[in-house]
């Protein structure tokens, strides 16, 4: 296994320690975690893996971080969307997989539903992303998935998605590249077009390309 493919492992085991640490020393919910120096120095991790694990347990509702204090353990058993996803994020290995199945359900339903709702089929913005995708070669990738979901006009599946891309760490956050160009425009095409099988076949095409990049 090389050594971007124990990444996420890794990634999770960080969070996972910061939860034990949370546990031993019995920090009660509103009390202040150990800083970030702090973890890194116990956990012998750089600053900015610490950072990027607080930040997601912070997605997550688990703790909060207050500018100029520091980070603090929040009242997480109030939400049970939280409960939910910390069960099956924040204990295995094995929880990667379900992760990345979770994420592309949503996607999936997404997909769906627009081609199921003509209004929704209809929105100039599939047009607009093919054109980008047409004429300057490349879109954000987030931003193809953020608008599908937001079209698909589930706010709760929405608010999961966020949630649970950001622990599959797949790599939304930067521009298509050529090889996605074919699957990517045929999937905008037939979004508007209402062929909801055509749709995610290329979907899935395109959502392959992302994850073999993001595994390499």
């Amino acid at each position: 296994m090389t050594k971007d493919q124990q990444a996420p492992k890794r990634f999770l085991a960080i969070v996972e320690e910061i939860r034990s640490i949370i546990e031993e020393e019995q920090i009660k919910i509103g009390e202040k975690l150990p800083s970030e120096r702090s973890l890194s120095e116990r956990l012998e991790v750089g600053r900015p893996t610490i950072r990027e694990a607080l930040r997601s347990m912070e997605l997550l509702g688990l703790i909060e971080t207050r500018r100029g204090e520091g980070t603090f353990l929040a009242d997480f058993k109030r939400h049970q969307l939280v409960e939910v996803l910390s069960t099956f994020i924040l204990q295995r290995q094995q929880s990667v997989d379900d992760v990345r199945k979770t994420r592309r359900m949503h996607e999936r339903a997404a997909i769906s539903e627009i081609c199921r709702n003509e209004a929704a089929a209809k929105l100039p913005v599939w047009e607009s992303l093919y054109a980008q995708v047409l004429h300057e070669g490349a879109v954000w990738r987030e931003d193809v998935m953020r608008e599908m979901l937001v079209a698909s006009e589930n706010r709760l599946s929405l608010k999961i998605w966020f949630l649970v891309k950001q622990y599959d760490q797949i790599h939304y956050d930067a521009l298509s590249t050529e090889e996605e160009a074919e699957p990517l425009a045929q999937l905008l095409i037939n979004l508007g077009l209402q062929n909801e099988q055509q749709a995610l076949t290329h979907y899935e095409k395109w959502v392959d390309i992302i994850e073999r990049e993001s595994r390499e």
